[in-house]
């Protein structure tokens, strides 16, 4: 993998996303690299992770099914939650071989278990950077290493704005939501 400062790297991932989720993914980059110590994760493998989590945000439905075949009836009829998944991929395109950083950008969507921190932190950094205007009570949670209970607020409040729009709520995320009870 080229090094987190690569402007290789940085290139690419700038070619294949839109201004705007460009400037998201570094912002996303940069804040699981400043709070990663805190929480025990590696920075550089948090700056990967969040530089890399939407590469295929912004695919067409088609490319993402075909990326990532659909699971399970959430994923046939929302294949944006598939970006996830078919993200990985294109990391792993990309040059990118760490399991950690993958699993990290495969479980960005639907969450990871509550003993993955790098996969817990990109998950909270994807929800709480500062460009997107909500969630900041979160940020004070992972800069003082309360990484468990950021998480949790998170996939809690994810819950609840999908089932708000009635969308279905993916079967992992109802998973991690019964981990997370029992944690």
């Amino acid at each position: 993998m080229k090094s987190t400062g690569s402007t290789a790297l940085l290139d690419e991932v700038r070619r294949r996303l839109s201004p705007e989720r460009f400037a998201h993914v570094l912002r996303v980059a940069e804040l699981a690299r400043a709070v990663a110590p805190a929480v025990g994760v590696d920075p550089d493998k948090a700056y990967r992770a969040g530089l890399l989590h939407d590469l295929a945000k912004e695919l067409p439905d088609r490319e993402l099914l075909r990326l990532a075949p659909p699971e399970n009836e959430v994923e046939r009829a929302h294949p944006p939650v598939l970006h996830g998944r078919a993200g990985r991929k294109l990391a792993e395109g990309l040059g990118e071989r760490d399991p950690e950083v993958l699993a990290a950008i495969e479980g960005h969507v639907v969450g990871v278990g509550p003993d993955f921190p790098l996969g817990m932190l990109i998950y909270v950094a994807d929800l709480a950077e500062p460009g997107r205007g909500f969630n900041r009570d979160l940020l004070p949670l992972l800069e003082s290493g309360r990484l468990l209970e950021a998480y949790r607020r998170a996939v809690e409040r994810k819950v609840a704005y999908l089932e708000s729009r009635g969308i279905p709520v993916h079967p992992r995320t109802r998973e991690v939501q019964r981990a997370l009870e029992a944690a």
